[in-house]
């Protein structure tokens, strides 16, 4: 699979400098958890979701969470799971085998560390298009169980599972445990370093502990509870030391617009300038605008890819996923220097730092690998433009 493979070849290969590269569910899970991108979950009672996957890889989405917690009533669970099983194997049929043939990155969101090896022996042969399971609620004192459940069933099916712990407990929100609890998290996780993928934000539940809700005209970083958790979860579990693990924006949960209290968050002149003034407001009229301002302080908070529950999000996260090319400019000057020092940047607005900047430096080369560098002089809009379903005829 490969990002922005649905929009048209010529339109591409225009937009990017180096393309995006291709990768399977079997590449290294530093490249994978990358290549995430926008994780679309979709509740697992969905009547006709082989489907539903289908379409979405086919709108660009490159990974997938089937719900079967929040996202369920617990008198519904019984027959989210038979849907589930029934529906992965009718995908795996579609397939014919092959769970890299089009179909997204799978992930099942479960509820309790039994449901990996039920699920995965219910699933038999079609666990192939199974990339890995997310681990809701997660803590030092029950991941272990659930850690300890993927890798038995890993054991015993011959297949690689891979974990996605997800932040959001009361003890990750609450200053007084936080600390303590994260610092287990991080001896926990490095035990089991193989299994992970990445570490996902619960900004729902983190929020709920308050009574919060973020409203659509505000990012999770106005809301200080949450955006104080945030920052703790990065500077424990997202250094960039060789210790740390790729952590994934929080959901963005809007997608129409209601009320406005304040003005759009997008600058009209590079839609105008483009002639995309319409594309533009469609974003506004479906409250993107603040998605697309809250997946740039996911960035520049260290956050990478972005939990969603609508398509219409994924373009917006990918067309900001893509490396530019003065960031891939700098990055390759960065890298290219062994003995440290400073230097101008090519485009002349900044200086790079060989030392302190190459961590940053090879980070972005990670992205630049699956999200591909835009061409020079290509902007955000012009991607967002080429990936949106509307404006490139997908349906």
């Amino acid at each position: 699979m490969r990002h922005f493979d649905h929009i048209d070849p010529a339109l591409r290969k225009r937009l990017f400098f180096r393309q995006p590269r291709a990768f399977t569910r079997r590449d290294d899970p530093g490249v994978l958890a990358v290549a995430l991108g926008a994780t679309l979950y979709s509740p697992a009672t969905r009547p006709a979701l082989a489907d539903d996957i289908a379409k979405a890889a086919r709108r660009g989405v490159r990974s997938m969470v089937v719900c079967l917690e929040d996202a369920i009533a617990d008198a519904d669970l019984a027959f989210a799971e038979v849907n589930t099983v029934a529906q992965l194997r009718l995908l795996h049929d579609r397939e014919a085998g092959d769970p890299d043939d089009g179909a997204p990155l799978l992930f099942l969101r479960i509820r309790s560390p039994e449901q990996v090896g039920d699920l995965a022996a219910r699933l038999g042969p079609a666990l192939d298009v199974v990339t890995g399971f997310v681990l809701p609620k997660f803590t030092a004192r029950a991941g272990g169980t659930y850690l300890q459940a993927l890798r038995d069933t890993a054991e015993a099916t011959g297949r690689r599972l891979l974990a996605m712990p997800v932040i959001e407990s009361r003890e990750a929100v609450y200053a007084e445990t936080r600390a303590e609890m994260l610092a287990d998290v991080a001896r926990l996780l490095d035990k089991h370093r193989e299994q992970v993928l990445a570490v996902r934000l619960g900004a729902t539940d983190l929020s709920s502990a308050y009574g919060l809700r973020r409203p659509p005209d505000l990012t999770i970083y106005d809301i200080g509870q949450v955006a104080g958790a945030i920052h703790d979860v990065v500077n424990v579990l997202g250094r960039a030391d060789g210790t740390g693990f790729v952590i994934t924006g929080p959901v963005w949960e809007y997608f129409s617009a209601g009320e406005r209290m304040f003005k759009p968050q997008l600058r009209q002149t590079p839609f105008e300038a483009l002639q995309a003034a319409p594309l533009r407001q469609r974003i506004i009229t479906s409250d993107l605008d603040g998605l697309i301002r809250e997946v740039h302080l996911d960035k520049a908070n260290g956050l990478t890819g972005k939990t969603v529950i609508h398509p219409s999000h994924v373009a917006a996260v990918h067309a900001l996923s893509v490396v530019t090319h003065e960031e891939y400019s700098d990055a390759s000057d960065i890298l290219g220097v062994a003995g440290g020092g400073a230097m101008a940047s090519a485009y002349a607005n900044k200086m790079n730092e060989a030392k302190p900047h190459r961590a940053w430096a090879e980070r972005l080369m990670t992205r630049a690998r699956v999200f591909g560098v835009a061409a020079e002089g290509v902007t955000f809009v012009e991607l967002l433009e080429a990936a949106d379903p509307q404006c490139a005829g997908v349906r």
